[in-house]
């Protein structure tokens, strides 16, 4: 009885361990999904995203911008398991720490230069400044950040997405824009409610 019930424990790890290594988006067992109300016959239009020409021509920003390409925006990536962000980043801007989920996330610098870093499991900084050219990767699920740290000329980058809908979670956001007390956040940060409420107060805007 005892080695059966071994065995059915094992079995249930196993299982557990194989649908975990597999998450991420399912397979499709046809070529492309298409969306509900969308009529066929289908042409060319619907495999093609004209959002990113908002940028050809048009002045930088002048605070940290992100225009993206995912299943939200462009349906036709429903099933494809890929998706693309533009990130444009003016002097001394930050896109600031933050997780994706369901995705792990290449960036490529196109412009200007960006330290980045990324935090593994153990609590360990991984960082790195990157040139016009360099391809960075920040592994799935993993607290990450940009930094523009030149004071003078701005950055540019495209990031890959292993997921039609990778998700951001950001970390400043999620926690002190939320409704989680402001005792348990003092306790946790090791600080008072006064400081919690200070901080809370620059992301009620």
């Amino acid at each position: 009885m005892e080695s059966k019930l071994q065995f059915f424990l094992l079995l249930l790890v196993s299982c557990v361990t194989l649908k975990i290594s597999m998450a991420g988006d399912p397979d499709i067992l046809t070529d492309f999904i298409t969306p509900p109300g969308v009529g066929l016959p289908l042409d060319g239009n619907f495999f093609t995203f004209t959002g990113m020409r908002a940028l050809v021509g048009a002045p930088f920003p002048t605070t940290f911008k992100v225009l993206k390409a995912t299943m939200a925006e462009f349906p036709a990536l429903n099933g494809q398991s890929v998706s693309y962000a533009v990130l444009q980043f003016p002097s001394g801007t930050v896109n600031p720490p933050h997780t994706h989920p369901r995705a792990s996330e290449l960036l490529f610098v196109l412009m200007g230069s960006l330290e980045v870093g990324f935090v593994d499991t153990t609590n360990k900084l991984f960082t790195q400044t990157l040139q016009q050219g360099d391809i960075f990767v920040f592994p799935k699920g993993l607290v990450h950040f940009q930094f523009n740290g030149d004071s003078k000329n701005p950055a540019l980058a495209l990031s890959a997405f292993g997921s039609a809908s990778a998700g951001t979670v950001s970390v400043p956001n999620s926690v002190f824009n939320s409704t989680i007390d402001d005792q348990i956040l003092a306790l946790s940060f090791k600080t008072d409610v006064a400081t919690i409420q200070k901080i809370k107060s620059g992301f009620s805007g």
